[in-house]
C-alpha cells in the first residue's frame, strides 16, 4: 500500500499532526490517489490545491497583462477589454465543452474504466478543434467589424484590430488549453493541469512586456504584442498537454487505438457540452451586454471596468479551483455509486468558497484605491475602476457559494439545471436591471456594477435551493 493511501485511511480525528502537510506535498507532487474513498475533506484538499494553484497563475497573468498594457493608454486598455468581451463567447464554448469532458471522464474514472476515459478525451478534443477552426476564420476576417459592434471608437478600431485578429485567430490554443485540462481534472490528475497552465502563463508574463515595449531583440508591437505573447505561451502549453496525455503514468493515457471517432461517445459528450456551452454562454454574454451598456459612457469607463474586472478575476479564478474540485469529486463519487459522498463534497467546497471570497471582498473594499493605482495613473479611469471593484466585490460571498453548487451539478451531468438558473439570473434579471439603473434611472456605470452584485446573490440562493432537492443524484452520464 502506498504512503498516501495509508495516510488517507487514517480517520480525521486520529491523523498525525503532519498529515495535512503531507497531503499538501502529495497534492503538489501529483501522487495518485483514489478520490472515491477516504475522508471527503482530504480528498477535496488533494484535488483543490493544484486546481487553485492552476487558476492562481491564470489570475496573475490576467493582472500582469493589463498592468503592462495600461502603460499604453486608455485606448489600449479599452481594446483589451472589448476583445475580452468578445473572447467570453469563445470561453463559453471552451468551458462548455470542458463541462462535458470533465463529467464524462470523471464518471468513467469512478467506474474504474480508464479506456473509456481515454476515448472520451479524444472525442472531446475532436469537438474542440471543429469549434476553434470556425471561430478562428470569423475572427481573422471580421475583427474590425466585431470591435465596432462592441461600440469601439475609430481610434480603438485602428489600434486594436490586429490584437483582436491574433487573439481570435489563435483561439485553438485557448480551446485546447481549457479542454485537455478539463480531461486531466476529471481524471483526478489536477497537478498536470496546474503545471500546464503555469508553463503557459509564465511564458506569457515573460514574453508580454518584451513584445509590447520592444525589449532587447524583440520588436515593439504595442498592444498587439500582448496577443502574440499570449498565443505563443498557450500554444506551448498545449504541446505540453499532448505530451502528458500520451505518456504512461496518468489516470488517463491516450494511445493510438483510442484515436478514432466514436459516434456514441461523441454524442454523449456533445449532449452534455451543448447545454454546458449554452449555460456558460448565458453567463459570459451577460458581461458582453454589460460592457456594451458601459461603452456608451466613454473609453474611460470601459478602461476602468476592464481594470476592475481583471482584479476581480484575480480573486475569483482561485475560487473556481475549489468549484472544479467539487465537480470532479461529485462525478467520481457518483460513478462509484456514492451519492452521499458527492453531496458532502459539494457543500464542503461551497462553504470554503464562502469564507475565501468573503475575506477577499473585505480586502478589495478597503484597498480598492491603492490596488487600482498600481494599474493606472489616469484619474478619470481610476474612479470607475474603484467603483467597479468595491461594488462588485460585495457580491463575492454569494457568488462563490452559487458557483460551487453549479459546478457540482455539472459534475453530476445535470448541465441543464445550471443553464436555466443562469438564464433567469443573468439574462432575464441582471441585464434588464443594469439597463434600467444605468440609463433609465440615471445611475450611470454604477447601475451596471450594482446589478452585477444583486445578480450574484440571486444566483446563489436559487442554486442552493435546487441543489438541496437532490434530483442530480440520479443523472446518467
Amino acid at each position: 500500500m502506498s504512503h498516501e493511501v495509508s495516510v488517507a485511511a487514517v480517520p480525521r480525528e486520529h491523523a498525525p499532526p503532519g498529515a495535512w502537510w503531507d497531503h499538501v506535498r502529495a497534492a503538489v507532487r501529483g501522487q495518485h490517489y483514489d478520490y472515491t474513498a477516504g475522508p471527503v475533506g482530504r480528498s477535496l484538499l488533494l484535488l483543490a490545491i493544484p486546481m487553485v494553484l492552476e487558476t492562481l497563475m491564470e489570475s496573475l497573468f490576467a493582472v500582469c497583462d493589463v498592468f503592462f498594457v495600461g502603460r499604453l493608454g486608455a485606448d489600449a486598455v479599452a481594446t483589451v477589454g472589448l476583445t475580452e468581451s468578445l473572447l467570453t463567447l469563445l470561453y463559453a464554448l471552451a468551458m462548455g465543452l470542458s463541462i462535458g469532458a470533465t463529467a464524462t471522464v470523471a464518471r468513467r474514472i469512478g467506474e474504474k474504466d480508464p479506456d473509456g476515459a481515454a476515448r472520451a478525451a479524444v472525442q472531446a478534443i475532436a469537438l474542440g478543434l471543429v469549434v476553434s477552426v470556425a471561430v478562428g476564420v470569423a475572427g481573422v476576417f471580421g475583427a474590425p467589424t466585431l470591435l465596432r459592434a462592441m461600440g469601439a471608437t475609430p481610434s480603438i478600431v485602428e489600434t486594436g484590430s490586429a490584437y483582436t485578429r491574433v487573439m481570435l485567430g489563435g483561439n485553438a490554443t485557448v480551446v485546447l488549453l481549457f479542454l485537455v485540462n478539463a480531461v486531466f481534472r476529471g481524471a483526478g490528475d489536477a497537478v498536470i493541469a496546474m503545471r500546464v497552465l503555469w508553463l503557459a502563463n509564465a511564458i506569457n508574463i515573460v514574453l508580454g512586456p518584451c513584445l509590447i515595449f520592444g525589449l532587447g531583440p524583440f520588436p515593439a508591437l504595442g498592444v498587439t504584442g500582448a496577443a502574440v505573447a499570449t498565443t505563443c505561451g498557450r500554444g506551448i502549453g498545449v504541446l505540453f498537454q499532448c505530451w502528458n496525455l500520451t505518456r504512461p503514468g496518468g489516470h488517463v493515457r491516450v494511445e493510438a487505438r483510442h484515436v478514432t471517432l466514436d459516434g456514441p461517445v461523441m454524442r454523449g459528450i456533445w449532449r452534455l457540452s451543448a447545454s454546458g456551452v449554452f449555460q456558460i454562454l448565458i453567463s459570459t454574454t451577460s458581461w458582453v451586454f454589460l460592457v456594451r451598456i458601459l461603452s456608451a459612457f466613454g473609453s474611460a469607463v470601459v478602461a476602468g471596468n476592464t481594470i476592475g474586472i481583471r482584479l476581480i478575476i484575480f480573486a475569483v479564478l482561485p475560487a473556481w479551483g475549489l468549484a472544479n474540485a467539487a465537480a470532479t469529486m461529485v462525478g467520481q463519487a457518483l460513478g462509484a455509486g456514492k451519492p452521499e459522498r458527492a453531496e458532502h463534497a459539494a457543500w464542503l467546497a461551497a462553504r470554503y468558497n464562502l469564507i475565501f471570497l468573503g475575506a477577499i471582498s473585505l480586502l478589495f473594499f478597503g484597498l480598492a484605491e491603492p490596488l487600482v493605482g498600481l494599474f493606472t495613473h489616469d484619474a478619470a479611469v481610476a474612479v470607475y475602476a474603484v467603483a467597479c471593484l468595491r461594488t462588485v466585490s460585495v457580491g463575492f460571498v454569494t457568488f462563490g457559494f452559487g458557483m460551487t453548487l453549479s459546478s457540482a451539478l455539472n459534475g453530476a451531468g445535470d448541465t441543464w439545471t445550471p443553464t436555466w438558473i443562469n438564464l433567469g439570473c443573468y439574462w432575464c434579471f441582471e441585464i434588464p436591471l443594469a439597463f434600467v439603473l444605468a440609463r433609465t434611472l440615471g445611475w450611470g456605470p454604477m447601475g451596471v456594477f450594482v446589478a452585477t452584485t444583486v445578480a450574484f446573490s440571486l444566483h446563489a440562493v436559487v442554486s442552493a435551493l435546487i441543489f438541496r432537492r437532490g434530483a442530480w443524484k440520479t443523472r446518467r452520464v
